[in-house]
């Protein structure tokens, strides 16, 4: 049983975000829980509370009690809450400590120090259950993003804690991999195991979680069962930043483009990677002010698209054409702009203004300050962007695509572990862009993104283009078959 009484913590680098205050809460053994609410919530610091993270890494000023079957979490030894408590990240890299699968998946109990020969059957044993026999022996710079979560989730499920806490788990994978999320999910509640789930997209859980917890500004605003969080309204579930309970409930909205001659063409494109073929025969046309969602399966080809679309994948055969001129590799890098998923990494200067001139032989100042004004970060120009909120940093590098004056833009993932008034303001985002003429592609595995951003989708599968249709209530059949297809497997 866990049992937070009075617990209020403020964290001593921020002290307005992500608080709690006079927190009162029961978790019963064997329930799963659901903690929900907007970004900056305190969600997360919740879970922290159980696995120790707080106070002993981050610290801050903390007030009332957290015990574990009666015992305070404060006064356990580390080593010991390991023992009881799995935590799994949002980002599963930043729980690594080995470059290969097996070396990962014992690790934990290494550090236990639990014999040879029990290591060796809980590993056996995780695998089997896990059903990842085809992650034994690989390194972990080539796996993919739900490959990642597995790992970090077996070397939690080898050691057999009593509490699983699971932080945005479902944020960086796609349709495939929520899948595979929800059945390790639904092994652990019939093993009885207390699981605790920080949240933003809903819908595969509705069947696994008992209780729903809502969280505002740092304290538990209501709770709710399964069935009551899906009768609320869509305007009141929206008012209260939250996500879709059922998506086969996410209406396809009626076109509102106005046709305009094509600007980008693309004839004939083949991709291969290591003389292996990855897309062959694909051929489009583009006008500006298109919003194209890419989707697909794990291994179909949309980052290596991607790639190509911008210049930087070497084996590629076709032309591509803007404007009825043929664009050579070279040529694409000075037209298109890619935001990467973690955008972080393309981000240098010290501060925000510095950014959106970063590399610019001959900066155009006054296109800088115009772009910062139109995305809404303009306030925010002499703050280190590493200081600001995902959201934030994508319109950084989108401003920055304005200044260099790209055409073509591109965005991996742009909604991964966002609430739904995020969502709503990136949709929003693409929408300004959009009206300036810029042709955008969207790598996303976010069903509700994208009817409610684009306009378009290109359908990547079987080495080839599989569909490329508007968005319409007219083909919503075909978009509910990829999507929602998963769904009920799921659930």
């Amino acid at each position: 049983m866990i049992q937070f009484h009075q617990v209020s913590f403020t964290y001593q680098e921020s002290p307005q975000k992500g608080g709690l205050h006079k927190i009162d809460l029961t978790i019963q053994d064997g329930e799963c829980v659901l903690l929900c609410g907007r970004s900056g919530c305190g969600k997360t610091t919740l879970t922290r509370l159980v696995n120790g993270l707080i106070p002993a890494f981050y610290p801050g000023e903390l007030s009332g009690s957290v015990t574990i079957d009666g015992a305070v979490v404060q006064d356990c030894p580390m080593y010991h809450l390991a023992e009881i408590v799995g935590s799994v990240f949002q980002n599963p890299r930043s729980q690594f400590f080995n470059v290969d699968t097996d070396s990962e998946m014992v690790f934990g109990m290494e550090n236990l120090s639990w014999s040879k020969e029990r290591m060796k059957e809980r590993l056996e044993t995780a695998i089997q259950d896990l059903q990842i026999e085809n992650l034994v022996g690989r390194g972990i710079f080539e796996l993919s993003g739900g490959e990642k979560q597995k790992v970090a989730f077996a070397s939690i499920y080898a050691m057999s804690p009593n509490i699983y806490l699971l932080d945005e788990p479902s944020s960086n994978l796609d349709v495939d991999a929520i899948e595979d999320l929800h059945k390790t999910l639904t092994l652990l509640k019939r093993q009885g195991k207390t699981i605790l789930i920080a949240e933003h997209r809903l819908y595969y859980l509705r069947d696994i979680v008992d209780r729903i917890f809502y969280m505002e500004d740092g304290g538990i605003r209501q709770s709710f069962t399964p069935a009551e969080l899906g009768e609320i309204p869509e305007e009141t579930r929206h008012s209260m930043g939250l996500r879709a309970i059922d998506l086969s409930q996410v209406r396809t909205p009626e076109p509102t483009q106005v046709q305009v001659p094509p600007v980008l063409e693309i004839r004939n494109l083949s991709l291969s990677y290591q003389k292996r073929s990855i897309l062959s025969g694909i051929s489009l046309q583009a006008a500006p002010g298109e919003i194209i969602g890419i989707i697909g399966h794990n291994g179909a080809g949309k980052s290596t698209f991607s790639r190509a679309l911008c210049g930087l994948h070497k084996e590629t055969t076709g032309t591509f054409y803007w404007k009825g001129k043929m664009l050579s590799a070279k040529e694409r890098l000075k037209h298109s702009y890619m935001v990467m998923q973690e955008v972080g990494y393309q981000l240098f200067a010290d501060s925000v203004e510095k950014e959106c001139c970063f590399g610019i032989r001959h900066p155009d100042k006054e296109a800088a300050r115009q772009a910062m004004e139109q995305l809404g970060i303009w306030p925010f120009r002499d703050f280190h962007p590493n200081t600001l909120s995902g959201g934030q940093k994508q319109r950084v590098a989108v401003a920055v695509s304005m200044v260099c004056q790209r055409d073509i833009l591109i965005f991996d993932e742009p909604t991964s572990g966002l609430d739904y008034d995020s969502m709503a303001q990136v949709s929003q985002l693409f929408q300004t862009l959009a009206s300036m003429g810029k042709v955008i592609f969207v790598v996303t595995h976010d069903y509700e993104f994208l009817t409610a951003a684009c306009s378009r989708v290109l359908h990547l599968d079987n080495g080839g283009v599989v569909g490329d249709y508007a968005i319409s209530p007219e083909n919503e059949g075909k978009l509910q078959e990829f999507f929602l297809q998963k769904q009920e497997a799921a659930t």
